[in-house]
């Protein structure tokens, strides 16, 4: 009965949402990467030498990417899109196509533990160890000044990619960031140990419509239910335990907002910071609560001549949720 009622509500409708449980598993590797019209995209392998020699890892140990026109048009950009916590690099999938056709050089990357991308045991899944694989990337591609683009853990990933190394970064677009807010000694202990691995592999069915639905979404569409059937039949993957260790260890990191919050003076491109009116992650709802607003102010005021734009009626996965506006909003930035 009580799944039942939770199905119901999920659905708003009166009629239950759709289950995937027998649809059978699904591996990362197999994970249909594709514009909305259905056209696949060009899924791309590469090992990043100075990561794994940094970090120990075995030669072979590769990240996934997807690059779409590769020669941009004259005056416009290179975006390297850095997705968030527990997803993908499709999780930009109203952005990548939309932006390749206005010209720009489109790159979206599968971070280290997620997706397509190699999920090794001994990388520590910090955001300045990501940042260091998205440099990496932008290296091999041969990118100056790329327009960097995160969502949540993906905007922590691009601070610390923008901080580090400063002169290299043409622009910084964060969306939902994680980083600017701050977490006490008692509340980083606790949340650790909160979130386990055990705990994200024992999430069923309708506890994932609940995390997926409720806590990212304003404006759930039944075109969005890709989003679940995936995270449900990726959950019978071999492959699923290395992306949950993945996930707990990058919750340890993101907890650790001293070095970003300290440092946005650092920054010297041009940022854009985007968010929801309606996020329910943005701050932290288990631990102490407040406005997203307050906590994007705090980016605004400590990054140099950043904007700051809130999408009335969105949540906190703001580019799939408002992808019209988030949009808009992003073009009016760049430019062109």
């Amino acid at each position: 009965m009580r799944s039942l009622i939770f199905a119901l509500i999920l659905a708003g409708c009166g009629q239950l949402p759709p289950s995937y449980k027998g649809e059978g598993p699904l591996k990362f590797q197999d994970l249909p990467y594709s514009a909305t019209s259905g056209d696949p995209w060009p899924v791309k392998r590469v090992a990043l030498a100075n990561v794994n020699a940094t970090y120990d890892l075995p030669a072979e140990v590769s990240i996934a990417y997807v690059e779409l026109n590769p020669e941009p048009a004259a005056g416009r950009k290179t975006l390297v899109f850095i997705h968030g916590l527990g997803s993908y690099l499709k999780f930009w999938r109203p952005q990548l196509d939309e932006f390749a056709r206005k010209g720009d050089r489109v790159i979206a990357i599968d971070l280290m533990g997620f997706g397509k991308s190699d999920k090794p045991a001994t990388f520590p899944y910090t955001m300045p160890a990501q940042a260091e694989v998205v440099r990496a990337l932008v290296q091999h591609l041969g990118i100056e000044k790329p327009t960097l683009i995160g969502h949540s853990m993906g905007g922590q990933t691009a601070l610390a990619y923008a901080i580090r190394w400063p002169e290299e970064v043409g622009g910084l677009i964060l969306t939902s960031p994680a980083g600017f807010e701050a977490f006490s000694a008692r509340e980083k202990a606790w949340f650790k140990s909160a979130v386990t691995s055990a705990g994200i592999r024992a999430t069923d069915e309708h506890g994932i419509w609940g995390t997926i639905r409720r806590a990212n979404f304003s404006r759930w569409r039944p075109e969005l239910e890709w989003l679940i059937e995936e995270r449900v039949r990726l959950a019978s993957n071999d492959d699923f335990p290395a992306y949950a260790y993945a996930n707990v260890k990058a919750i340890h990191g993101l907890l650790d907002t001293d070095f970003t919050r300290q440092n946005l003076w650092r920054i010297k491109a041009p940022t854009l910071i985007i968010h929801g009116d309606q996020d329910r992650l943005i701050p932290n709802p288990f631990m102490h609560g407040g406005d997203t607003r307050d906590v994007m102010e705090l980016g605004r005021i400590g990054i140099q001549g950043a904007q700051l734009v809130t999408l009335k009626g969105c949540g906190h996965t703001v580019q799939l949720d408002c992808p019209v506006e988030y949009n808009q909003a992003v073009q009016r930035f760049i430019g062109g």
